[in-house]
């Protein structure tokens, strides 16, 4: 089975979908990767305090192969590392030079030995020779440039059957704070449909009791692609 047609779309009519300032404060080559260590990792943020059910939810087992996409300052690495094990792999992913920096020291300090380091850029993860168990993306997907291009890199990188993990805020006008109604581009129900346009199904919702802001959703790469 070919790989599905996605709609047609001008690339900067994607861009536009995107606030461009998050995207370029990633991309600054002066970025202070501890500023966004304090930022992203702070107990109060949601997915820092809740990182080890959101872990347990994401279902890697000992062996697999994962990609965390947009890994940042590396918050879900020494547990993903230690769920597959000695005989599994896990991506760190991102796009942000400084960052990428960052993650190959951490992996280096913390000797993750099983834990590789990649740039992506806005269109592809950069996986261009390597099949994965899961993709992983959290608080990340509402920043890519191209949502159609970057779900259909995703799928081709999983193995038939693999599975994508979405962490994101739940974007409700009149509910969410200003902050989140600002960044994030679109709200659960589009973007999974722009993950099912890709050729991915529909797993289900998990629901985290703790988590207030986000949600989980599961996708699988059908079996019979």
């Amino acid at each position: 089975m070919s790989l599905p047609k996605l709609v047609e779309a001008d690339s900067e009519e994607q861009e536009s979908t995107v606030r461009m300032e998050s995207i370029e404060a990633f991309m600054n080559p002066d970025l202070d990767a501890e500023t966004w260590v304090q930022k992203l990792e702070a107990p109060g943020r949601e997915v820092a305090a809740e990182k080890h059910a959101i872990a347990v939810a994401a279902g890697i087992t000992p062996g697999q192969s994962v990609a965390d996409v947009g890994a940042g300052t590396g918050l879900f690495l020494k547990l993903f590392s230690e769920a597959v094990g000695s005989r599994g792999q896990v991506f760190a992913v991102d796009i942000s030079p400084r960052l990428v920096e960052h993650l190959d020291a951490h992996v280096t300090a913390e000797k993750l030995g099983n834990v590789s380091v990649v740039r992506n850029d806005s269109r592809s993860l950069q996986l261009m020779t390597t099949r994965i168990h899961k993709a992983f993306v959290c608080d990340t997907y509402h920043q890519f440039e191209y949502p159609q291009e970057m779900p259909a890199s995703i799928f081709k990188a999983l193995y038939p059957g693999g599975e994508l993990i979405l962490v994101d805020y739940d974007r409700i006008p009149g509910e969410s704070r200003e902050d989140v109604l600002e960044v994030v581009r679109a709200d659960k129900k589009t973007f999974r449909e722009e993950i099912e346009a890709a050729g991915f199904e529909f797993i289900e919702e998990v629901p985290i009791p703790e988590m207030r802001e986000h949600y989980l959703l599961r996708f699988r790469r059908p079996q019979s692609d």
